[in-house]
């Protein structure tokens, strides 16, 4: 069976590269990755779909309250509801991965 190598970047990595791609200095690339990163969190937050068509969709989920199991005790225990936030890969994108 062959193992897959699984290639890891960073946020430094990927500002050099935005740096290169736009003709810009490594802090003004930093500053509109952060730009772009603080509008989609305000976005999905304020309760906005936020379609970036190509790439993906961003949007918030909830859970309702339910009853699960701890697996130490097999105790029956309350789980609260939660706020989380989902991502749906874009068929540009997916297509662009699988080749």
């Amino acid at each position: 069976m062959a193992t897959k190598t699984v290639k890891k970047a960073n946020r430094t990595q990927l500002i050099d590269k935005l740096s290169i791609s736009l003709g810009v200095s490594k802090a003004q690339a930093e500053k509109t990755l952060n730009a772009v990163l603080e509008s989609i969190i305000e976005m999905v937050k304020d309760g906005f779909n936020l379609n970036l068509t190509g790439f993906g969709s961003f949007y918030k989920t909830f859970r309702k309250d339910r009853i699960g199991v701890n697996p130490k005790t097999g105790e029956k225990m309350k789980i609260a509801a939660s706020t989380s936030v989902g991502f749906k890969v874009g068929k540009t994108f997916k297509e662009s991965v699988k080749k």
